[in-house]
């Protein structure tokens, strides 16, 4: 194959291939396949630009040059200044980063911080770790939709309330949540504002300045982007430390060598996505909704979850009363259909998703639940027979076929 990437890409490449001739995948809240423009982008990286972007010469040029212009376009996309983008590992790297970079950088302002308790894991297990090294945080519930409850959060704000962690929509259930009204909060407060944009960068316009966040994480691979990608985007005079010490690499705030193809791929998916989602958002919103009313309409006392209304377009969160959902998760993979039971970094955990805890789900509930997500590849008739497989699926399990 030509390093330019002319010609055909490899089988593996190619959508389905993972599950198969006619297997559909819905998981995309999980991760997305690569596009195949983004990939095009990518291989010189590889190959031909293989370049060190600390190196000197001409080879080590070429690599900052890219990096260079993918900071830039990953920053257009945002609205931000080039000089505010970090690139990281992904979003669990950003989340620790702005915590733990805000908190230590800002201690002497204060030690205390305000999270939703329907945060990812990685703000989740970040916070319980800053508490054992000295720091406090509050939690701010959610109604039953999985919307933080604003007036409850105002509540918790301390004189030594440095940061605010809200993310823009919710990974399992898709709920959107109040940023702006969060914002205004944190402006009159004084406080940060950090918000995790992993999951709404896919579908919803992700502008830093509107509302105004003071932090803000990206991961690629849930853009039809590389996995080990993302960014960390700080406004200019926030004070953070970085996570990562060793070069002087993202202007001294994160050692390591660059990942140069990484941050190309990152930031062409994320300039496709802006470019397609004014297409692609209705698509899948529709396709979501055919497929969520022939699952309610086919399963008796199927319970959609999260704010159906304001909601990420591709993601429908079940609960099917009377079926462990581990269970229908393993007999829809048997059938031909990839869905997840939540976070897909808690995959295989004992636990039941804490977000639908904190929406006021049981445990017995909270473990019959089921995640099906939507992307740009999906089609009509994979909706369809996605929900028949569904409704079959449920019969069989609760003894009825």
């Amino acid at each position: 194959m030509s390093a330019r990437g002319r010609s055909p890409l490899p089988p593996a490449a190619k959508r389905g291939a993972q599950g198969g001739a006619g297997y559909i995948y819905l998981d995309h809240a999980a991760t997305t396949p690569v596009d195949e423009a983004v990939l095009r982008a990518m291989l010189p990286y590889f190959s031909e630009e293989f370049g060190n972007a600390n190196s000197l010469h001409r080879c080590g040029r070429r690599a900052v040059a890219a990096l260079d212009g993918a900071r830039d376009s990953v920053a257009a996309c945002i609205g931000a200044k080039a000089s505010e983008v970090y690139f990281t590992s992904g979003g669990t790297e950003a989340d620790n980063w702005a915590l733990r970079g805000v908190l230590y950088a800002n201690a002497e302002r204060g030690r205390h911080f305000i999270l939703s308790a329907a945060e990812h894991h990685a703000v989740l297990e970040c916070a319980r770790a800053l508490e054992r090294e000295g720091f406090s945080y509050s939690v701010a519930p959610v109604n039953g939709q999985g919307r933080a409850d604003v007036a409850a959060l105002e509540k918790l704000f301390r004189p030594d309330t440095v940061l605010v962690c809200l993310m823009a929509a919710n990974n399992e259930v898709g709920t959107v949540q109040p940023l702006a009204e969060v914002s205004a909060l944190c402006r009159a407060r004084g406080a940060l504002l950090f918000s995790d944009a992993v999951q709404a960068a896919g579908a919803l316009p992700v502008n830093v300045n509107a509302p105004p966040v003071d932090l803000l994480a990206l991961s690629s691979h849930k853009l039809y982007g590389p996995k080990g990608a993302g960014a960390l985007y700080v406004r200019t005079g926030v004070k953070i430390a970085p996570l990562l010490f060793g070069g002087l690499q993202e202007r001294g705030k994160r050692g390591g060598t660059a990942n140069v193809a990484g941050a190309v791929g990152f930031a062409a998916a994320l300039r496709l996505t802006c470019e397609r989602r004014a297409q692609d958002v209705p698509r899948i919103a529709a396709l979501r909704d055919r497929f969520a009313e022939k699952v309610s309409a086919g399963v008796v006392g199927a319970v959609r979850n999260g704010d159906v209304q304001n909601c990420l377009p591709g993601i429908a969160n079940f609960t099917f009363a009377g079926a462990a959902g581990e269970a229908v998760l393993y007999a829809l993979d048997l059938a031909g259909v990839a869905a997840s039971g939540g976070a897909a970094c808690s995959s295989g955990a004992p636990e039941p998703s804490h977000v639908l805890l904190a929406m006021g789900k049981s445990e017995e509930q909270a473990r019959s639940s089921v995640r099906f997500s939507f992307g740009r590849n999906n089609t009509e008739a994979e909706a369809d027979a996605a929900a028949a497989i569904v409704v079959r699926v449920l019969q069989k399990l609760r003894g009825g076929a």
